[in-house]
């Protein structure tokens, strides 16, 4: 089965940073030229020296910095499964190792002819060192700050999802059929049950593709049982990859806030459309829905829900993560982007 991974609240965040992300390394960029230039500026004495400081600087630095970089994204997998201060030792260790290899393959070009003392090695390495565990100390204090922020978004999620509106339309539209047709009422307590298990089990910080579509047509199975043929459903999964992890209960809301705004406020209905697929390293979802300008019965709807979806995959995924919203006098439509994340097997 799918690798999950847990966000319980008992267990404590990941306090290394991850290297293949890019707000990291981003981050890791603007934060050591930062250091770099507020050093040239504190030893300048004109600003022709700080200018020259900061040319040969420059060309120690960003050598240095990018194979630190590329270095620290091939040993990424390594520090997800060390402590943390095994992994901060191991990172410094790198950055300081970077920083000599960088001063004696380029000892002809960045340094002066009179200037043949060993000792800049010892210097450039324990400097690289520092600035290292300077920055690793800075997403550790960034990990603790966002771990309230995550588990508050979380809450936040799961309560937009038990919504009372949601509990009673389920419930009448399951007693308007129980006599009728008891066995269709019962696979739609079945699907009612599952989807609010799905929201109040031990949540996950990612789960698998496929299971998030099977609750998403469970919950669109309940909403056909009070829109009837208005409401309609055209999936387009034929490049998805059903062992890709997303954070839990993304398609939901999205359909939910389709059918509300979109479907119900049309006396003739009309089709969500769903297409899932893979592009590159890239993970797209898209839901699309009719429009009516700006009418809705229910105006206040799912505000919470999506904004809710923003904030999550903003701390799951920084900057690599995109939602975009495209909408017009037709249509509405919601396009999320991701990493391609993998599920490796149990």
């Amino acid at each position: 089965m799918p690798e999950t991974r847990s966000i319980n609240q008992n267990i404590p965040p990941k306090l290394l940073p991850d290297f293949r992300n890019m707000g990291t390394v981003l981050r890791i960029v603007l934060l050591t030229n930062a250091i770099a230039l507020l050093g040239a500026l504190s030893q300048a004495v004109s600003l022709a020296d700080l200018q020259s400081s900061l040319l040969q600087g420059s060309a120690l630095l960003q050598p240095v910095l990018l194979t630190s970089l590329l270095l620290l994204y091939s040993l990424n997998p390594l520090f997800a499964r060390v402590p943390y201060w095994q992994g901060a030792t191991v990172a410094a260790a790198v950055v300081a190792v970077a920083a000599v290899m960088v001063s004696m393959l380029g000892r002809e070009i960045l340094f002066a002819p009179d200037d043949t003392g060993d000792f800049r090695y010892v210097r450039h390495a324990l400097v690289g060192a520092a600035v290292a565990l300077l920055l690793l100390a800075y997403f550790r204090l960034r990990a603790l700050a966002l771990a309230p922020a995550k588990h508050e978004a979380r809450l936040q999620a799961l309560q937009a999802r038990i919504r009372p509106h949601f509990l009673f339309n389920t419930i009448n539209a399951v007693l308007s059929i129980v006599r009728a047709d008891p066995k269709r009422a019962e696979t739609a307590l079945e699907d009612m049950a599952d989807l609010f298990r799905m929201a109040m089990t031990e949540p996950r910080e990612l789960v698998a593709l496929d299971k998030e579509v099977e609750l998403a047509r469970q919950y669109l199975a309940i909403e056909e049982l009070r829109l009837g043929e208005r409401l309609k459903v055209h999936w387009d999964t034929g490049d998805m990859p059903p062992d890709a992890l997303i954070p839990p209960l993304i398609l939901q809301p999205l359909l939910e806030n389709a059918v509300y705004h979109g479907v119900e406020p049309l006396q003739q209905g009309g089709t969500i459309e769903v297409r899932l697929y893979r592009a590159r390293d890239e993970l797209h979802l898209e839901v699309r829905n009719p429009s009516q300008g700006q009418a809705s019965l229910h105006p206040n709807g799912n505000r919470m829900a999506l904004s809710n979806i923003r904030e999550r995959l903003s701390l799951l995924f920084d900057v690599e993560a995109q939602y975009q919203v495209e909408h017009d006098a037709a249509h509405y439509q919601v396009h999320i982007i991701i990493p391609y994340v993998k599920g490796q097997p149990a």
